[in-house]
């Protein structure tokens, strides 16, 4: 059961981070309202303080969280963007989620 904790906060970690730097980019690129940055800067802060839940070394769950990212952003280019991933796409998070995996859940003494 811990293992899937520790992957729904990851997940939720790069919702936090993806909706932190989505909100300025249609401000920027999208002629968007700067009032975005308000929830953007919210959302950044979760985002950081999320990354101080997980319980292992910082540069470990840094590594991690990286496949764990990949994946959700794919997930929000399909969902949020409306692009679906190609089969390479797919093939790349499953190998980010693979490395993600062994350096979060290996056996530690």
């Amino acid at each position: 059961m811990p293992e899937i904790k520790t992957l729904l906060l990851f997940a939720l970690t790069a919702v936090a981070e993806i909706v932190g730097c989505y909100l300025p980019w249609l401000w920027l690129k999208q002629g968007g309202s700067a009032w975005l940055l308000l929830p953007a800067a919210a959302s950044l802060v979760l985002f950081v303080w999320l990354l101080t839940l997980h319980p292992s070394a910082s540069g470990r769950i840094y590594a991690a969280y990286g496949g764990i990212y990949i994946s959700t952003a794919l997930v929000w280019l399909w969902l949020v963007d409306g692009i679906k991933p190609s089969a390479w796409d797919m093939g790349g998070a499953v190998v980010c989620l693979l490395g993600a995996g062994l350096i979060a859940f290996q056996p530690r003494g």
